[in-house]
């Protein structure tokens, strides 16, 4: 893109995915741009890297979240979902108002982070009705819904597909298409998760293949936008492809880089 801005420094634009809980690097991955963009997963449920954190190994303990990895990353979501039960069975207070506590504990402390301005939507593992409350001044927040950011046209759609992993922001498929409808023609169409392309959705790691968008696909097919970034996918087997005039990018892991994509123009 073109440098359009004064003093010909042009526009630069910060974007980061998949923070999960993060928040020591976030408060500085605006630190030179004119904005910040987050496609989602604030939250750090559990980590596969480092079994030690993340809200099940708190409540749980490492081991067991050793095994829950283990499980899911077999594919055994029946028995990943049976471990869960017994331990959750051994937990004194209703499950939901535990997990909601500690997901307030890691919004507060995020949600400080950001920067001004920042335009953020939400990943598979967040959860929608919370962020009302966090998201002050300064922080945009756009789920089915286009927005100006110098210039440019920037599209959001957030959230996941359904998956076995149950995660609590997954949507029908029907839905998800409407929200990419909705926002039609961009420049910039940012999501949480990539394109249905074998390529973009397979995590190398994990060993599997995650959820993408058909209709998100199609969508880039037909409208053409300059750039489509998401993420979701933690370590893919391919991070950018051009899929005709759309440059695809996966802007990374920001959990495990603490470092953002740049978008200039």
């Amino acid at each position: 893109m073109a440098s359009t801005s004064a003093g010909g420094r042009g526009t630069r634009i910060h974007v980061v995915s998949d923070v999960h809980g993060n928040a020591r690097d976030l408060a500085r991955a605006g630190d030179g741009a004119d904005a910040l963009v987050c496609l989602g997963d604030l939250i750090l449920f559990l980590d596969y890297a480092d079994h030690s954190r993340g809200i099940f190994p708190d409540l749980f303990g490492v081991e067991n979240a050793r095994r829950l990895v283990e499980l899911r990353t077999a594919r055994r979501f029946a028995e990943a979902r049976e471990l869960g039960a017994r331990l959750w069975a051994g937990i004194d207070g209703d499950r939901a108002t535990v997990i909601e506590r500690a997901v307030r504990r890691q919004y507060t402390e995020l949600f400080a982070a950001f920067p001004t301005p920042t335009y953020a939507t939400y990943g598979n593992v967040d959860m929608p009705p919370l962020w009302r409350e966090y998201a002050g001044p300064g922080i945009r927040v756009l789920d089915g819904e286009r927005v100006e950011i110098h210039g440019r046209v920037f599209g959001f759609v957030g959230g996941g597909l359904r998956t076995p992993m149950r995660t609590p922001y997954e949507i029908d498929d029907e839905e998800y298409a409407a929200k990419i409808e909705a926002v039609g023609e961009v420049d910039v169409l940012c999501t949480h998760i990539p394109p249905e392309v074998p390529e973009l959705v397979y995590d190398t790691v994990a060993r599997r293949f995650e959820r993408g968008s058909r209709a998100l696909l199609d969508a880039i097919r037909r409208t053409r936008p300059r750039y489509a970034l998401f993420g979701h996918v933690h370590q893919p087997l391919v991070r950018r492809m051009r899929i005709g005039a759309t440059e695809c990018v996966n802007v990374g892991h920001f959990a495990g880089t603490g470092e953002p994509w740049v978008l200039r123009w």
